[in-house]
């Protein structure tokens, strides 16, 4: 069997370590199709898997890689067939199965998606779980009702990869943008995005009231903790606010009061194991509702060689947009 490139993580008696390495094929795991790994891309939990600063791997040893896109290479999958191209986002890839950090994978076929046809693979994975997440609460917010008409919409985390696409997306779609960042130099990048205002992190770091002035009609969190316990204080009657991220902590500490006394609601956002019918209906619209132009924007490239230093860049808050890894 042959060898193939891959970010390796292992653990051994000195802890946990991360590296280039060659990977032998026959070592991969079950799965009813095979990939030929083109581009792949890192998004906050990469970070966290490569450098080991949270316990986001669950089996070693590991190959890193939430996403990855590319060619079908061998198929026993109905739905597949070599020569295709597809997109794989999640399903536990990097954290129990064998990731996209490398010049193959060998998956379930349930877990892809074609690419779209205007899309590139390098602008799949430009976009990622990040941005297919950013996706998924947009349309979670347009499910609950809300409009461009009812109000702002606030977006925490902004310069981040959720942030800068949900930015994108929703400029486009006429919603007049809010953008929260700790990076106040990124003030000019996150209105190119498409942000009406950008307001510093500060003001929604405080200790949150159980209600504070109404602001805007909803929101995209990718923060968690005091953050989204403030942006739920500060979000208008009937409005909701679509959580999707835990940067600054899994906590939340707020109080009933924004949904009993406003009829404010949460939205949980799921990327991971998100149905099929949601993961198509989500890379339709990105197809179609994201502004290439932005996207390239946003979007730095790195080989294999860079994934390490980028993981431990996203960790540390340094990283702008987003990141794509070509492969091959």
């Amino acid at each position: 069997m042959s060898t193939f490139k891959a970010i390796v993580i292992r653990k051994g008696e000195g802890g946990q370590t991360a590296g280039l390495a060659d990977f032998d094929e026959s070592e991969l795991m079950e799965g009813d199709v095979t990939l030929r790994v083109e581009w792949s891309t890192i998004n906050y939990k990469d970070g966290l898997a490569v450098t080991g600063k949270a316990p986001v791997v669950r089996r070693f040893p590991m190959i890193a890689g939430i996403d990855g896109a590319g060619t079908v290479e061998t198929s026993s999958h109905p739905d597949w067939k070599p020569g295709d191209r597809v997109v794989l986002n999640g399903w536990g890839c990097g954290e129990t199965h064998l990731g996209s950090f490398a010049e193959k994978a060998r998956v379930k076929g349930d877990w892809l998606v074609p690419l779209p046809p205007g899309m590139e693979a390098r602008d799949a994975m430009a976009i990622g779980t990040a941005g297919y997440t950013a996706m998924l609460a947009v349309l979670a917010l347009e499910r609950h009702g809300l409009t461009p008409d009812r109000g702002p919409v606030v977006v925490t985390g902004a310069a981040g990869g959720v942030g800068s696409v949900a930015i994108s997306i929703l400029a486009k779609l006429g919603w007049h943008v809010i953008a929260s960042t700790g990076r106040p130099e990124e003030a000019d990048y996150l209105k190119e995005l498409g942000a009406a205002e950008v307001i510093a992190r500060q003001e929604l770091s405080g200790p949150p009231k159980p209600l504070a002035k109404e602001r805007w009609a909803a929101g995209i969190d990718s923060v968690g903790s005091t953050t989204l316990a403030n942006v739920l204080s500060m979000t208008r009657y009937h409005g909701a606010v679509a959580a999707c991220g835990l940067a600054g902590g899994m906590d939340l500490p707020s109080s009933v009061a924004p949904f009993i006394l406003r009829g404010v609601s949460l939205l949980g956002v799921d990327s991971v194991m998100c149905p099929q019918h949601l993961r198509r209906e989500a890379w339709r619209r990105l197809d179609s509702d994201l502004d290439r132009r932005k996207l390239a924007k946003m979007t730095e490239e790195i080989g294999l060689d860079g994934v390490l230093d980028a993981g431990r860049r996203i960790v540390e808050g340094q990283v702008r947009g987003r990141i794509v890894v070509k492969i091959a």
